[in-house]
């Protein structure tokens, strides 16, 4: 009598650009497993986040978590070595399904090549480019190798669709399963009305951003100081925790460096206020309650373009997920030490401006479903239906 074949593991390759895409693979992959009767084999290009779920990244996120023209011109040689090295080891590999999450310049870059050269692949793209915002016509040509797109904020799969993108299926955001984490106990909150204050310092994730707004910041946070005593940490990742430090060592105030994930967390639940670069952490900041000023710089160019294309009023996404500009954000000519101080200091104390984000923060519960979603388990579904659908046609020879 003969054996029956060895079910093969599924085979999924996840590539991510960046810290904020290994934030969200990471429990996508735990996800998977959970809801997949069978052995998963995952592969390709993540962080720290994703290493410790088991993934062997292909070469680190450093390489590629570039921000500014200057900085990938420079880089520009390496990149497409990257870029090559990724689609190389997708075809290599034969998955049963490719997820790229986020940092669209690069992983979709990857997707067009996988799909010229190994079109039987699906493509599942975690996290919808910001189409509705700027450069709408890459909904369109989304459609020539994106299969599907996994959005985390509500309204993204009807512009999608009136943009005439891929399918497109709202997922939640993945911070939705991490609100406990920010929530303080009853020893945070008292810690938050203390003195001095803790205040924290969001600078980036990428080298750029480091170089354009970190001394920005520290000017700032010296004319804090002069209005009261203050303590300062800055959260930051691995992979450019020797940047930061050194940027930090030679300020005129101390500053704590934080890059221990439970040292962050407990940092979230414990703050005044913050001062941060616009991204993900706006919205990690207004779960946990934290007052925030936003701030970016680019370059001349990069705001030139951004100028003519930017469609949305604010570039804030706790501020476009709420609907009103509440976290005052300072872009280009507008971040200056001297404006981003003048707002920080009235969210150090029971201010109207502290009490009107904080208002506002307390909506975001039902605006997300809060304690209603669990976007990885949603992701997943997703993902596993196109993976087990290109098995099973793999399987018969198709």
């Amino acid at each position: 009598m003969t054996a029956p074949p060895v079910a093969r593991p599924l085979r999924v390759f996840l590539v991510a650009g960046e810290e904020s895409g290994d934030r969200l693979g990471a429990p996508l992959m735990r996800a998977l497993r959970a809801r997949h009767p069978g052995e998963i084999a995952f592969s390709g290009v993540g962080g720290h986040e994703m290493t410790r779920e088991g993934l062997d990244s292909l070469f680190p996120l450093g390489d590629v978590a570039l921000m500014g023209f200057g900085s990938v011109l420079r880089n520009l040689p390496a990149i497409f070595r990257r870029i090559a090295q990724t689609v190389s080891a997708v075809v290599a590999t034969e998955p049963d399904v490719l997820v790229i999450i986020d940092t669209p310049d690069f992983t979709h870059r990857v997707a067009r090549r996988v799909r010229t050269a190994a079109p039987r692949i699906p493509i599942v793209d975690y996290v919808s480019p910001s189409v509705w915002a700027w450069r709408p016509w890459r909904a369109r040509a989304m459609r020539r190798y994106i299969d599907h797109v996994l959005a985390i904020l509500p309204f993204e799969p009807a512009e999608l669709a009136r943009l005439g993108g891929p399918p497109c299926s709202y997922v939640g955001h993945p911070l939705i399963e991490r609100t406990k984490l920010y929530r303080p106990n009853e020893g945070e909150a008292a810690r938050r009305l203390a003195n001095p204050p803790l205040l924290l310092v969001f600078p980036g994730s990428r080298r750029g951003e480091i170089r354009r707004l970190l001394g920005i910041f520290a000017q700032a946070l010296a004319m804090v100081r002069r209005a009261g005593a203050v303590d300062i940490a800055i959260p930051t990742v691995p992979h450019v925790v020797d940047e930061v430090r050194e940027a930090a060592a030679a300020w005129p105030l101390s500053a704590r460096v934080i890059v221990d994930e439970d040292a962050k967390l407990a940092a979230f639940r414990s703050a005044r206020a913050a001062l941060a670069k616009s991204g993900t952490v706006t919205l990690e900041l207004a779960l946990a309650g934290v007052p925030t000023v936003a701030a970016y710089k680019v370059s001349a160019i990069e705001a030139m373009i951004a100028r003519r294309i930017v469609q949305v009023p604010s570039v804030i996404l706790a501020n476009l997920v709420l609907g009103e500009n509440v976290i005052p954000e300072f872009l280009q000519e507008d971040c200056t030490a001297e404006k981003l101080a003048a707002a920080l200091i009235p969210l150090m104390a029971d201010s109207p401006e502290r009490r009107r984000q904080l208002q506002a923060f307390a909506r975001l519960d039902e605006l997300l479903e809060i304690g209603r979603a669990n976007p990885s388990a949603r992701a997943a579904d997703i993902v596993l239906q196109a993976a087990e659908a290109a098995q099973r046609r793999r399987d018969i020879g198709m």
